[in-house]
């Protein structure tokens, strides 16, 4: 059970904590070591300072700032319980605060990297240029790339052009960050109104090729409509993104065929531009660093440009990252419906409640979302998919060809529709259909190890096609040869054919990788009561039972235990699988 550390519970939770010896404390505290010596140096509510590191460690932002709200309370003035303060409102996006705190660390806010987010922050929503330049000029560093973009859109907004050229030029003399010190001197030029120069480099010929994001390409599609060049920008914007609609691209097509000059207004200004900056590095730690970096660098993106919906979704993911489901939500949430991403944050907000373990909410979201924007392939396969998860395959199969009939054209990318409905229909007892699907989604994806293992294992367990079936499976083994659930697979569809012996190495090497799955852990059982280890088969069937598998599968194994696979196997009136004749099974 999971205990919010706002609630009654947390305290008490804490109080016992405050009782343990220090070996026990470290167990039961999953944030940041806390030693003696701090504590003791925290003066009037040491509980209050341990609760807010649990849920600092825990990235419980909202918890945490509370909690060192009341512990400043007893003891103001306390530098590591500012800093500590200072973390969690800047957690929230809370800048104010944070301002206020970063202030109180006094002569330590010089050299404090949380101190200088929240500075530059501030800085930069007031626009004072010279103020974020002399703190350069002091030292206030947030991170190298960083510090050198944020400088550079300074002497910008403060109008010294060359030397803010000269410093996106710097970046992209870095080692790594060509392209990043490149595009924002593009945007720079943009922003100035120089769109010539701004498509040079965007095109590769000023430099060489560079590569963009979304938000580069869509820059760019504005710089190349300034140029009026909207043909070129309609192709930019096929060649990128294809040709499925999508409500932000349908509005830009339009607007070019119309042979309307879109504005640039993808970054209008200086402090768009210094937004810009956070959301970029922000967007390069995603998935390389802690979720909670990428989360400051975004929030200062979202006080400095909050019409960049970008920087509002990798705030959002950040969240989901560290867990913080309902902070997830609640910054989903705050998209209306008449943004041209609100799709993708109501699916992203469906994520995250399903996350929470609110799986009826989330399916609604889905529900609401196809309702409203029905001509979406991903909404529509976004709500067949939870669908699915759910087990709601008579629902999900619907969705599913909607999404499909959406599509102008069928290639690679879309095997991904035809598996999961394949594995609805399967589920459904319609194995024609399912068959086909399956094949279809090899035709085009051949070799995709998902496809290989379950069309494989699902024409073993029928008795269909065996030859052709342990051929799939072992394609399937070659291309993820540690992946638990294909191993178990194959070891299967040995035991399926009668070859227990062969069954027993890849079975026990499939329950060494999936040490915890119930169904791995019952086939394993199987096998051993085959090749004659008896006692072992019941002691597997009895720690399959312990993974919570299934009811339908769980009586089956307690019956098992009861009288033995033999039995049931004859109760069931189905003897191990005699490998057909090729010719026969029209193999």
């Amino acid at each position: 059970m999971r205990v919010s550390l706002c609630s009654p519970a947390a305290l008490l939770l804490i109080a016992a904590t405050l009782g343990l010896p220090a070996a026990a404390q470290e167990d039961a505290d999953p944030g940041p070591s806390v030693t003696a010596e701090v504590v003791g140096a925290v003066n009037g509510d040491p509980g209050a300072y341990l609760a807010a590191r649990v849920a600092e460690g825990g990235s419980d932002f909202l918890c945490a700032a509370a909690w060192y709200d009341r512990a400043l309370a007893a003891d103001p003035g306390n530098l590591a319980l500012t800093e500590g303060a200072l973390y969690s409102e800047l957690g929230l996006g809370n800048f104010d605060r944070a301002g206020e705190l970063a202030a109180a660390l006094g002569d330590q806010a010089r050299d404090n990297q949380l101190a200088a987010f929240a500075f530059d922050a501030l800085d930069g929503a007031a626009e004072d240029w010279p103020a974020l330049i002399q703190a350069a000029a002091d030292g206030r560093k947030v991170g190298p790339v960083l510090d050198d973009l944020v400088l550079a859109w300074a002497r910008f907004g403060d109008g010294k052009m060359s030397e803010a050229l000269k410093d996106f030029e710097a970046v992209a003399g870095m080692r790594g960050m060509e392209a990043v010190g490149l595009y924002h001197k593009a945007l720079a030029l943009a922003v100035a109104g120089d769109f010539e120069g701004a498509e040079k480099i965007l095109s590769g010929e000023a430099a060489g090729p560079i590569n963009l994001n979304r938000r580069g390409i869509v820059a760019r599609v504005q710089i190349l409509s300034q140029l009026e060049r909207n043909a070129d920008a309609l192709a930019l914007l096929d060649k990128s993104f294809g040709t499925e609609s999508e409500p932000m691209l349908d509005s830009l097509r339009s607007r070019l065929k119309a042979g309307e000059p879109l504005p640039f207004d993808i970054v209008p200004d200086a402090k768009a531009g210094m937004a810009e900056a956070f959301f970029t590095i922000g967007t390069l730690l995603q998935g390389e660093s802690d979720p909670a970096y990428v989360l400051l660098h975004s929030r200062v993106a979202n006080l400095l440009d909050p019409a960049n919906a970008e920087a509002l979704l990798l705030t959002a993911q950040a969240l989901e990252d560290l867990q913080q489901h309902d902070l997830a939500v609640e910054t989903y949430a705050r998209f209306p419906k008449e943004s041209p991403v609100f799709y993708t944050a109501e699916i992203g907000r469906s994520d995250a409640l399903y996350a929470a373990g609110k799986k009826e909410a989330a399916v609604e979201v889905l529900q609401a979302l196809a309702r409203s924007h029905p001509g979406l392939v991903v909404v529509q396969s976004s709500l067949a998919d939870i669908l699915r998860r759910e087990d709601r395959c008579a629902d999900a199969v619907p969705a599913y060809d909607a999404a499909l009939a959406l599509v102008p054209k069928v290639d690679r990318v879309h095997w991904t529709l035809f598996f999961s409905r394949a594995i609805c229909h399967e589920r459904l007892k319609d194995w024609g259909k399912a068959e086909a699907d399956f094949r279809r989604a090899l035709e085009l994806n051949p070799g995709q190890p998902q496809v290989l293992n379950y069309l494989g294992y699902s024409l073993v367990d029928r008795g269909l096609k065996l030859d052709e079936a342990l051929s799939l499976i072992e394609q399937a083994v070659k291309a993820e040869p540690e992946a638990g659930y294909i191993i178990d697979s194959l070891a299967w569809a040995y035991f399926r054919l009668g070859r227990y012996q062969d069954a027993l190495a890849p079975m026990e090497k499939a329950s060494l990788l999936e040490p915890v799955d119930p169904v791995v852990t019952d086939h394993l059982g199987d096998v051993y009561w085959m090749v004659g280890r008896k006692r072992e088969a019941v002691f597997q069937w009895h720690r399959a039972l312990s993974f919570e598998p299934a009811e339908k599968d769980a009586a089956r194994i307690r019956r098992k235990i009861e009288v033995g696979l033999d039995q049931v196997m004859q109760e069931e009136a189905s003897g191990p699988v005699v490998p057909q004749d090729p010719a026969v099974d029209g193999n």
